[in-house]
């Protein structure tokens, strides 16, 4: 893995989201549907409005690759768009569900177990490939996940959904990466958008009237839905899904220290020594660019 903008982009994102439940919890009062909807149906207009507007000629340039494109390549772009747009609404309604429903271990834990999941679908469906340090980091990764999980295979089943459908995500983005990525997110935002707009009118609560509730909302629709899913998708363009999955450890480290730290969430002993070895196992998955850059310093080559 280098250190390069590529990098930057996806740890960037990650590190992002890590501090979402910060501006998930003071909506907890809300169905998370309605959040869900609200986020999506606002992040699709602004997307709109930024492209229609100001990026008139990406739109071309990407709308000509695509005419170009025989009808098998077409349809597999079309069909990876869809489902890309499909599992980014499932994923955040779940997500948001757990973060106001269940606890925000159980919603970070999902994120834990998202990173094996897509380091093994990598590894099988992109044939990407991996060193023996980087399966050692797997295996210790699934080591630390099944401590976490002790005496919560429930939270682990559902945990499991929601990883794996981050995942597949990742790995559908990688195949799908010949456009300009702001654009592939606006079509993936309108997917999400016409998905769920059968179900507003039955399923959405009360129109909010609060202050709150939009000021969160801004910061959710800009500040973590936007920028790090646009720095992600940025990212897919020059790593392997797997090494964007390992960095997403980031993510819930972040959410786990601010659970404790602010959130007053319960730690015990045996999840210190799970998060420590996996802070470790990222140590150990990118050994290879460290060991690289320890021996440029010492002015071995």
């Amino acid at each position: 893995m280098q250190l390069n903008k590529y990098f930057f982009s996806a740890i960037a994102a990650f590190i992002t989201w890590g501090f979402f439940s910060l501006a998930l919890r003071p909506l907890k009062d809300y169905p998370s549907l309605d959040i869900l909807f609200y986020r999506v149906f606002f992040a699709t207009t602004l997307l709109l409005v930024i492209n229609l507007f100001f990026r008139k000629e990406k739109l071309k340039a990407d709308w000509k690759v695509f005419s170009s494109f025989d009808k098998t390549q077409r349809r597999k772009t079309l069909v990876l768009t869809l489902v890309g747009g499909f599992l980014l609404t499932l994923n955040w309604f779940l997500f948001m569900y757990a973060v106001n429903h269940v606890s925000l271990q159980s919603a970070s834990f999902a994120y834990l177990i998202c990173p094996i999941i897509t380091t093994i679908l990598a590894y099988f469906i992109l044939k990407e490939k991996l060193s023996g340090w980087q399966w050692f980091s797997v295996v210790l990764c699934v080591f630390s996940c099944g401590i976490l999980s002790y005496g919560h295979v429930a939270d682990l089943l559902y945990s499991l959904v929601i990883a794996t459908s981050f995942a597949l995500y990742l790995i559908t983005q990688r195949k799908n990466n010949l456009f300009d990525r702001f654009v592939v997110l606006t079509v993936q935002m309108v997917i999400s958008s016409l998905v769920l707009l059968p179900f507003f009118p039955f399923y959405k609560g009360e129109t909010p009237s609060t202050t709150l509730f939009y000021t969160m909302m801004g910061l959710i629709v800009v500040l973590f839905t936007i920028i790090p899913l646009f720095l992600n998708l940025y990212a897919l363009k020059g790593m392997n899904s797997s090494a964007v999955g390992i960095l997403m450890y980031t993510n819930p480290l972040i959410n786990f220290v601010i659970a404790i730290v602010y959130f007053k969430e319960e730690m015990n002993q045996l999840q210190i020594i799970a998060y420590s070895l996996i802070l470790l196992s990222i140590v150990i998955f990118n050994e290879k660019f460290l060991f690289k850059r320890n021996r440029e310093k010492n002015g071995c080559y």
